[in-house]
């Protein structure tokens, strides 16, 4: 292997490929997703039997699909910590007839789900014909991550597709 080629293969060991950094934040996305969809349907359906690990694997999930920005002030996150330390104490922050997640907590879900939903078409164009990604997909899928999660990633699903867009149009402009 020559200097040049050893030298490359460092660096992309150091910083990681491009589609190694974008599976990475896809992965951290899906399993935020998993995440909120079983500890949002605990929220929604039992309440009392939402724990600690719960809020905690929640919280979690969370910071690491955000890199590492802590969830805020009334996000699910904070919503299950409060829960989870209520019904440790024997007390419920709900009552057991008040089953349908409250209003902040179901839009919440809604936006996570419609990201994920969102993020499956637009991963699947990516990996199989990324000519195909339009600016109308990078748009939207750049307002999806900023609605679900507060914030778009450097690095994230909606960089790579604007990315995608900028490079389809320099090659059709030539």
């Amino acid at each position: 292997m020559t200097d040049v080629g050893r030298t490359i293969s460092e660096i992309s060991k150091q910083e990681g490929s491009t589609a190694a950094q974008m599976q990475s934040q896809v992965t951290k996305k899906r399993n935020l997703e998993d995440v909120v969809d079983r500890v949002g349907s605990k929220l929604e359906a039992a309440p009392k039997a939402v724990t600690k690990e719960d809020a905690s694997v929640l919280d979690s999930r969370t910071s690491r699909a955000t890199d590492g920005k802590r969830p805020t002030r009334g996000s699910m996150a904070a919503q299950a910590q409060s829960l989870a330390a209520g019904n440790e104490r024997g007390a419920t922050a709900q009552s057991d007839s008040a089953a349908p997640t409250d209003p902040a907590t179901q839009s919440q879900l809604d936006r996570v789900a419609n990201y994920a939903e969102h993020a499956d078409k637009v991963s699947s164009k990516l990996a199989s014909n990324p000519e195909s990604i339009t600016k109308e997909d990078a748009d939207k899928m750049h307002s999806k991550e900023q609605k679900a999660f507060g914030t778009t990633e450097k690095g994230g699903l909606a960089s790579h597709a604007q990315s995608q867009v900028a490079e389809n149009t320099g090659a059709r402009n030539k």
